[in-house]
């Protein structure tokens, strides 16, 4: 009986701005693939059809220099991402904390 290839349902839209995103703020696309599990050539070209986007929408191109605000909101978009990251990392350690725990404790029970 031959196999079907189930293909992947396309990634959101949301997601797929998060990683231009992300990109735009420094983060190298080949990290954020390996982090989100998804390709570094998906999040590449997802970038390049967002650019062909913008110019078509008369966007003014990511090369120009930022201007005071937009630099100071990309200062406070990167604190909030290094806290929210400390914070995903802590609960991330206590859940795996948690899990040891009711593990030993059902364990136990068992006998």
């Amino acid at each position: 009986m031959p196999r079907t290839h189930n293909p992947k349902p396309p990634y959101p839209a949301l997601f797929r701005q998060q990683m231009i995103d992300l990109v735009a703020t420094g983060r190298r696309p080949s990290e954020l693939a390996r982090e989100f599990g998804c390709h570094e050539t998906s999040i590449l070209n997802w970038i390049r059809a967002s650019k062909g986007a913008d110019a078509s929408l008369g966007v003014a191109n990511s090369s120009e220099p930022l201007n005071a605000s937009e630099r100071q909101e990309l200062v406070e978009l990167r604190r909030k991402l290094r806290q929210v990251q400390q914070e995903r990392d802590i609960l991330a350690k206590a859940a795996a904390w948690f899990a040891g725990k009711s593990e030993q404790t059902s364990s136990a029970s068992t006998r």
